[in-house]
């Protein structure tokens, strides 16, 4: 079956708040009216984000985010009395928090959902998150992913109850039982390191490669590192961030996309793209009108902070010198250069059918969906795409089980 799961960021500009049926998205009705939507609709998790600190951008609090998010596990149990299948991932990383206090955490969700719990493991890449911590600091992109597997070994061995080796001596070290042997592991890493950890530890992967080539190609590279830690190329489950933008044609589908693009890169948000890259303030600019006619500050951008994704925190002279030859606006730039994952963008047919190729080519197992209106993107999907998948027979007409392992089909 074709696996489905939500991700719920919580901040950012995916959500637009500009939607006439928004919803309030800080408040704990539109968790729970999300999650029961999601249970209607059979899907296999719902995430949530994580955010240790409010946002920066130049060293100022990002005021176009919300402030902050709340705790996932907190929300998550919050949750669990309200659904009686839906698998809860929160999100957790491994840089600030410490293997005995979250696997005793992570292991109690599981208990009161009835093994339903899950956890996305990421190692946070931003500066000013570990300023919020007394040990503080940064720590360098393969040191992180080197906490993360001594962390995630540890916090598997507390739930194994077994022996764990701490510098030469083994002691005996115990967690709360869990459900079903343990929470489901989830991995969103792109770089080697996240790819060894996620081949290493992982039961399910939340892939950035979305485009049928690159998802291809993830997978091959992902089940040869599987071969690599003596793993069964079944072992884990691949579910790519997908955005989907549904019509009753696909010119109704190709308009409300532009739209949706739009209005997430609003003028505030542009400008606030380019500050990071220019290093300097550009408020006094004009979003709709031409590019800062000011050099940039020296050096490439601070890996250490900001919300660019790694790869593209490079190359910035290059990268300015490529904009300004466009001959757009500050938004219409934005909006082109932005990177984004790749949308299903059609009738609900026509994106079943291309779900159907990425399964039937084993190049995914699922998708795990960025919604950019609620409740009007969950809603669509429900009630329009998962019919025409169900007539497929790609997807389930029922839950079979009752733990989030069962319903991933896992091993």
């Amino acid at each position: 079956m074709l696996h489905l799961g939500l991700f719920f960021t919580g901040v950012g500009p995916q959500l637009i708040w500009t939607a006439p049926d928004f919803a309030d998205h800080t408040h704990i009705d539109t968790f729970v009216a999300t999650a029961k939507t999601l249970e209607r609709g059979l899907f296999d998790a719902f995430f949530l984000g994580e955010g240790l600190r409010v946002r920066e951008n130049r060293g100022r609090v990002y005021d176009l985010d919300v402030a902050g998010r709340p705790d996932a596990i907190t929300q998550l149990a919050a949750l669990a009395a309200e659904t009686t299948h839906l698998g809860l991932v929160a999100t957790q990383n491994t840089t600030y928090n410490f293997p005995a206090d979250l696997a005793r955490r992570l292991a109690s969700l599981d208990v009161v959902s009835g093994g339903r719990a899950g956890w996305n493991i990421v190692t946070t890449d931003n500066a000013w998150t570990g300023e919020n911590f007394r040990h503080g600091g940064w720590l360098e992109h393969s040191r992180r992913y080197e906490r993360a597997d001594a962390f995630v070994t540890a916090a598997r061995a507390l739930w194994a109850g077994s022996r764990y080796a701490k510098h030469d001596d083994l002691i005996d070290i115990d967690a709360p039982p869990t459900v079903a042997a343990r929470p489901v592991l989830f991995q969103a890493g792109d770089s080697p390191g996240g790819r060894d950890l996620a081949a290493r530890h992982a039961d399910v992967v939340f892939s950035a490669n979305t485009d049928y080539d690159k998802a291809a190609a993830y997978a091959t590279d992902l089940r040869a590192r599987l071969a690599g830690y003596g793993r069964s190329p079944d072992a884990v489950r691949i579910l790519p961030g997908a955005m989907v933008v549904l019509g009753d044609t696909p010119a109704e589908a190709a308009e409300k996309a532009e739209w949706i693009q739009r209005e997430q890169t609003t003028g505030p948000r542009a400008i606030a793209f380019l500050e990071q890259y220019w290093g300097k303030d550009l408020s006094g600019y004009d979003p709709d009108g031409p590019l800062p006619d000011i050099e940039p500050a020296e050096g490439e951008l601070d890996p250490s902070r900001g919300t660019i994704p790694i790869e593209f925190r490079t190359g910035k002279l290059e990268r300015i010198a490529s904009w300004r030859a466009l001959g757009l606006s500050i938004r219409e730039t934005v909006i082109q250069v932005t990177p984004r994952h790749n949308a299903f963008v059609g009738t609900p047919g026509q994106i079943a059918d291309e779900w159907t190729r990425y399964h039937d080519d084993h190049v995914v197992d699922g998708f795990n969906i960025l919604p950019q209106q609620l409740p009007g993107t969950i809603e669509d999907i429900v009630d329009k795409l998962v019919p025409e998948l169900q007539e497929r027979g790609l997807y389930r007409t029922a839950y079979t089980g009752t733990t989030l392992r069962e319903h991933l089909e896992l091993p």
